[in-house]
């Protein structure tokens, strides 16, 4: 091209315009350069939101700038009416390489085209200038460096007050531009078509915008969300920890990842969903903070999987906890007790477990249709509704239930009774009597379930539960918790049960065996005890007796088979049988214990320990042989309490191993203690410091028998220990 600039120059003036341009140039410099902000309010379409989220009039001045069109490095160049370059943005050195000094006043084509692309740049100068047509597209362009860049363009005529045209290119680098077209592309359809929520808010935490799947998990059209909060939006969920998170993401730029919200969207008002939301702080390429962007997806079947696997947690943990906690003992209450602390406060508010007397007798029992039940309550727990506990009956009462009440049709069909809604009607049934009744409807009982106690295919009662306080009514699931806790602890109450039962007919053929002394008898006050093991061991074979003699004498005796239960109640009284036998004769102590050795080979292989005394008022002596057993105690006034020191022997049963006698002064106002180990003996403590526990005892002023008995069971027998004991004290009278 010979012309130093364009050729169509001349014949500008002369085209008609065909567009009418107001437009103010960029300098690409963005502190000369005006934004306009997107107001994202549909209520207000008037007012703009500026970058702190509080509105302005849009004709006010000129807000904050964006960054978007530094991200673009968009340039301004101006060319005249010839082609010649006068006015070069700071964009434009950064975009072509060339300073402003070397740009202005130079030919654009001449400075910036190859000269294989002028003839393309002069038609399309020439559509702009002569017809007034804007021109936009990429074109290669000659850096200063030498290499080709392909540059986006936006061509324009623009004319002065004079008239008078000028060419504008609004620039930017071709590649930039695309990555940007991608990213806004590859956003656009990807919030479009998002399975998740997604939102922006701005910085009062006002919605912005929102993708479809936000209006579909919401049930509100988008023009509803924009311009109101997340609150207004949805009021039956609880967002308000989620705006006090977003705040604290805008303040800080610290992320918010899954935080769980439940509650009732308009999309599903009848049912309680959840959903995940997350929040990411926005900011420009300035770091100017526009908002909060937010991602919510609805993880409705993952919370109740979740509620339902915590759900079974917690009962096979409540189970496990039955198995340890139930059956402690082989005590009929405190099974009972075990079994209703279980089930309150995890499973029930109110918990009843009540045996049928039949079955507390040792008796089975079979309810006709039209028969009542007799119940004894075991244990009742309802520590937050007493009206409830009062409705239920003290522990240990006897109550009847008429055929129609559901505890009576539970025992007797041995089937589980579920009252989901308890109404009045069902109360009546429910409870023992109107006045219970009353109570219970008191006490806001709202559920009801009752399951039997079987064991061994007999059903022993039922365990009674009632909800006041928990909201949830009991359902299937509870039905099969129940049940499960139900028959773990049916067994331990059978157990409990035939137990008590045993030992109490041991107790009775033991207590039946064992001596009614008199209290004065052969110049000696005497006073016994007899007391059964603690916790949930049977009765033992302890005993004592008091034996009158010919002469005045009296033999005195107390001994201890080994082992427990029938058997053992049964030996001793062969063995107490067998002394009294023997003791007729009026046999040297040590004989008599060889006899009684040489008996115990038709007593299953049993093993005693016996003191055997003999007490002389006339020679005040009292001769005492010793098979195997603790040392007997002496007392006498003013004196410290002393352990008798016999020759142990060996226990009977042993066999062959001879016995011998000693004989002991005893005055009058001597005391002489005999006692069995269970007295004395611990698994904690050494058999020479629980010795020495005793004699302190001991070691005071003369009292009642009947109060030094009481003192040393009081002190020296634990509640809990394993083995019984036998105490016999005697004191020597002045003669008559």
């Amino acid at each position: 091209m010979d012309a130093p600039g364009f050729p169509v120059a001349e014949n500008t003036k002369k085209t008609k315009t065909t567009e009418t341009t107001k437009t103010t140039a960029d300098t690409g410099d963005t502190t000369d350069t005006a934004d306009t902000a997107d107001t994202g309010n549909v209520d207000n379409p008037g007012r703009s939101a500026d970058a702190e989220g509080v509105e302005s009039p849009a004709d006010e001045a000129a807000l904050r700038p964006g960054g978007l069109l530094d991200v673009l490095g968009v340039a301004s160049v101006v060319l005249d009416a010839r082609g010649q370059i006068v006015l070069w943005s700071p964009r434009a050195e950064e975009l072509f390489g060339y300073s402003a000094a070397e740009a202005l006043g130079r030919f654009a084509a001449r400075l910036m085209v190859h000269e294989r692309h002028l003839d393309q740049v002069v038609k399309l100068f020439t559509d702009v200038m002569v017809d007034g047509e804007s021109w936009a597209g990429a074109f290669p362009i000659r850096h200063k460096d030498g290499g080709t860049r392909l540059v986006e363009f936006r061509n324009m005529r623009l004319l002065d007050d004079r008239g008078d045209a000028y060419a504008l290119g609004l620039c930017a680098d071709h590649g930039t531009v695309r990555q940007l077209e991608r990213d806004v592309a590859l956003s656009t359809r990807m919030i479009a078509q998002s399975p998740v929520g997604l939102a922006i808010l701005d910085t009062e935490l006002r919605y912005v915008s929102v993708n479809p799947a936000l209006e579909r998990l919401n049930g509100v059209p988008a023009e509803q969300h924009l311009g109101r909060t997340p609150g207004d939006v949805l009021p039956g969920v609880d967002v308000g920890l989620v705006e006090s998170a977003a705040r604290r993401v805008l303040e800080t730029g610290r992320p918010l990842i899954d935080q769980q919200v439940t509650g009732v969207a308009p999309a599903d008002a009848d049912e309680e969903r959840a959903w995940s939301v997350s929040l990411y702080r926005l900011e420009d390429a300035t770091g100017r903070v526009l908002g909060v962007a937010g991602a919510v997806a609805d993880i409705t079947e993952q919370h109740r999987a979740g509620i339902e696997a915590e759900t079974a947690r917690r009962r096979l943990a409540l189970i496990a906890d039955a198995s340890a906690r139930i059956g402690t003992t082989l005590e009929l209450d405190r099974t009972a007790g075990e079994l209703a602390d279980v089930a309150v406060p995890e499973l029930a508010d109110v918990a009843a477990v009540d045996l049928l007397e039949a079955v507390v007798e040792g008796r089975r029992s079979s309810l006709g249709p039209e028969e009542p039940a007799v119940f004894r309550a075991l244990a009742v727990r309802a520590p937050h509704a007493p009206e409830a506990s009062r409705a239920a009956g003290p522990p240990g009462q006897v109550a009847r239930y008429g055929p129609e009440r559901l505890v009576t049709r539970c025992v007797r069909t041995g089937e589980a009774v579920l009252v989901a809604e308890v109404t009045p009607a069902d109360l009546a049934r429910i409870a023992r009597s109107p006045e219970a009744a009353e109570l219970l409807a008191r006490a806001g009982v709202h559920s009801y379930l009752c399951v039997p106690l079987i064991a061994r295919g007999e059903v022993l009662g039922a365990l009674g539960l009632k909800r006041t306080s928990h909201p949830v009514p009991f359902d299937e699931d509870d039905l099969l918790l129940a049940r499960e806790l139900a028959a773990r602890a049916a067994v331990q109450i059978d157990n409990a049960r035939w137990y008590q039962n045993a030992r109490d007919t041991a107790l009775t053929l033991q207590r039946s065996l064992l001596p009614r002394h008199p209290p004065v008898t052969g110049g000696l006050e005497v006073s016994s005890r007899y007391q059964p093991a603690g916790g949930t061991s049977e009765v033992g074979g302890d005993w004592f007796d008091v034996i009158p003699l010919d002469g005045g004498k009296t033999a005195l005796v107390v001994g201890d088979v080994m082992g427990s239960g029938i058997s053992a109640a049964a030996t001793m009284g062969r063995l107490r049988t067998a002394t009294h036998t023997l003791a007729a004769l009026d046999l040297d102590p040590a004989r008599l214990l060889e006899y009684l050795d040489r008996g115990t080979d038709d007593l299953d292989q049993s093993i005693a320990t016996c003191v055997y005394a003999v007490h002389d008022p006339v020679a005040r002596q009292c001769r005492i042989a010793n098979a195997g057993h603790l040392p007997p105690v002496r007392l006498r006034p003013g004196r410290p309490p002393e352990l008798l020191d016999l020759p142990t022997g060996v226990p009977l049963g042993v066999g062959g191993v001879a016995f011998s006698t000693i004989t002991v002064e005893l005055a009058p106002g001597d005391r002489i203690v005999f006692y069995t180990d269970g007295l004395v003996e611990t698994r904690r403590d050494p058999l020479d410091a629980r010795l020495d526990a005793l004699l302190a005892l001991l070691d005071g002023p003369d009292g009642p028998l009947e109060d030094v008995c009481d003192l040393l069971l009081r002190t020296l027998h634990a509640p809990d220990t394993s083995d019984d004991v036998a105490l016999l004290i005697a004191r020597v009278l002045p003669p008559l």
